[in-house]
């Protein structure tokens, strides 16, 4: 088992130079041109991957122009546009009323504001964070997906449950600097070694410090569960 350094800011500090090393050009992997088609990929990218939510989008974004576009369109229609994602009624829902504030209430602009964003239907903390740092070059946060839900609990960064409370959690330990990247690097981890199911803690950058590996470890953390 991996043991994890005290306190956990010298955890944290350690993770993102190993990480930072495994991953140099970590980035954002959705797709997108403007802030709008941005908000419309990380409301479809809810429990989705982003492979898919790229290939969907390539035509979606060719189809429909512009938030009037989308409020406008039919919900079957919209629907059937993006028939191949999770939910993918509940996601059109969404978009055609997002859009449908966002021309009517700010302009046809996508706003930049956190409590504007999560005012818009299907868009909470994480997707607003995303939209502000990608979008609008505002870093206020940390975005919390499923990869850095997992990895901060098994790394024992947290112990909190909620993306909200992790979230606020995270913001006392990870240095303002790297809230974006932080996530990126997380994600990046995730899809290649420390996968949901059976990680590779083999080959993993940061198994002498992770409480939670499996070599000698009795509990994923994530989880809590048993190996």
């Amino acid at each position: 088992m991996g043991t994890p350094l005290e306190p956990r800011d010298a955890q944290v500090e350690v993770v993102l130079d190993r990480l930072y090393e495994e991953y140099p050009d970590s980035t954002i992997s959705l797709n997108y041109s403007n802030r709008l088609e941005l908000l419309i990929a990380v409301i479809l990218s809810a429990q989705c991957t982003d492979e898919r939510v790229n290939a969907v989008c390539a035509d979606l974004f060719e189809t429909y122009d512009g938030p009037e576009a989308y409020a406008n369109a039919p919900q079957e229609e919209l629907a059937e546009a993006i028939n191949s994602i999770t939910y993918y009624n509940n996601k059109a829902s969404y978009i055609r009323s997002a859009c449908a504030d966002i021309a009517a209430e700010h302009d046809g602009e996508v706003p930049d504001t956190m409590s504007e964003l999560t005012d818009l239907a299907g868009v909470g903390r994480k997707t607003a964070n995303v939209v502000l740092q990608h979008g609008h070059d505002i870093v206020e946060g940390i975005v919390v997906d499923t990869h850095v839900q997992r990895l901060t609990r098994r790394l024992g960064i947290t112990e909190e449950e909620r993306p909200e409370a992790i979230e606020q959690d995270l913001l006392d330990v990870v240095p303002e600097d790297d809230w974006q990247q932080f996530t990126h690097l997380m994600i990046d981890h995730g899809r290649a070694t420390c996968t949901a199911i059976n990680p590779d803690c083999d080959d993993c950058v940061l198994a002498d410090r992770c409480p939670s590996e499996k070599g000698d470890g009795d509990v994923d953390l994530a989880s809590g569960e048993p190996w």
